[in-house]
């Protein structure tokens, strides 16, 4: 007699190759709203990193490589700050040559969000928070791209073209788990802080700088990548797989000895509320927003929709698919049983109650999303 995993695979394969006979053009979320998430830390950090903001020489924003640019964004740069007609001379506090900027800079970069607009296309890069960005055109930027180990390389010069037509024009891929590309960093940073003012902090040796983001996009690893390269250190500051993480603006780090130079880890911030849904949802497989937020399943789904629409059947083989599949019961059939997630299900009969193996679809969708997080489905862009 065969044994229950033959009896599983035998009813897996039962199932149909997709609902349609084809795969899907378009993802429904249905009436889903936006995924949210912004705890107390997120408003905190907010605080602590605009107020420490007078003390960073450069900013390194740091993102996720596969969710890097959205191929519908306009050509309208996003980081355009266009001022709002309000008067801004009563809100400048007490002079002081020390720690103020010249005054007519001063005016140009305000930096309470009520004094800039932000002009933003259809999500250029999918999460990047706009909170952050009226920040990016007070210091010098550098935009780094990491995980590039898990996107789809064949994209990084459309990516890096469709940057540049908006504006940013200093962009590393970096890959933190064998330091690919980080150390193009310190080069770079310091070069940008040498050809930009530094008003209070010219007279400075050493230089400060804030590393910002979303969060779960490697900010903290790439800190202690940049220690290692450079000092021969070990980590310095905690890292995980889950967003949330860093919930504090961090005191200084050290990370290079010539020149020196202090990075300053701050906690991810998403913004307040995600307009669009799709966005969330590129985020939450990427890690960014906690998967039971927006709900595994249908991560799943839309995972399973994005690899058939870039033609990316990996999965096929991993879990034994006989064919491509759109549909994604069908698929976490398969998943199940090739990573024998199942569960007992106590059934009432008339006889009494009988315990049977059912196979566990919500733990399969959770392995699905690892796999793909840990790039064993293939190198993937989403946007």
């Amino acid at each position: 007699m065969r044994s229950w995993v033959g009896l599983l695979r035998a009813a897996a394969a039962l199932g149909p190759c997709s609902e349609s006979g084809g795969f899907r053009t378009r993802f429904d979320f249905g009436s889903r709203d936006a995924a949210s998430w912004f705890p107390g830390h997120m408003a905190k950090g907010l605080r602590q990193m605009r107020a420490s903001l007078r003390r960073a020489d450069c900013l390194v924003e740091v993102h996720d490589a596969r969710i890097s640019l959205d191929a519908e964004s306009c050509a309208v740069p996003y980081c355009q700050v266009l001022p709002v007609p309000k008067p801004l001379e009563r809100h400048r506090p007490p002079a002081r040559h020390s720690d103020c900027l010249p005054a007519p800079c001063f005016l140009q970069h305000a930096l309470s969000p009520c004094r800039t607009a932000l002009r933003q296309p259809h999500i250029p890069l999918s999460g990047r928070n706009p909170v952050l960005q009226e920040v990016l055109g007070i210091r010098p930027h550098l935009l780094v791209l990491n995980k590039m180990d898990l996107a789809d390389l064949r994209q990084q010069s459309r990516v890096l073209e469709q940057l540049r037509q908006q504006g940013c024009s200093h962009v590393v891929f970096t890959d933190c788990q064998r330091d690919g590309n980080v150390k193009k960093i310190v080069p770079l940073v310091a070069k940008l802080i040498s050809s930009s003012p530094r008003y209070h902090r010219a007279e400075s040796i050493e230089y400060s700088i804030m590393v910002i983001g979303v969060p779960n996009v490697g900010k903290s690893s790439l800190i202690n990548s940049l220690r290692r390269l450079h000092l021969k250190k070990g980590r310095a500051t905690a890292v995980g797989g889950e967003p949330g993480v860093t919930k504090a603006v961090l005191t200084r780090i050290q990370v290079c000895e010539t020149p020196l130079m202090y990075l300053v880890d701050t906690p991810g911030v998403l913004p307040p509320k995600l307009a669009d849904v799709e966005t969330g949802m590129k985020l939450a497989l990427c890690g960014a927003i906690r998967d039971h937020l927006v709900g595994e399943d249908i991560m799943a789904d839309y995972l399973l929709y994005v690899l058939n629409q870039q033609q990316q059947f990996g999965y096929m083989e991993r879990y034994g698919l006989p064919e491509a599949s759109d549909n994604i019961r069908h698929v976490l059939k398969y998943v199940a049983v090739t990573l024998g997630k199942t569960q007992k299900v106590k059934v009432l009969t008339g006889t009494g109650n009988v315990n049977m193996m059912m196979l566990n679809y919500s733990a399969a969708a959770y392995e699905f999303l690892r796999a793909f997080r840990a790039g064993r489905l293939g190198r993937l862009t989403l946007d």
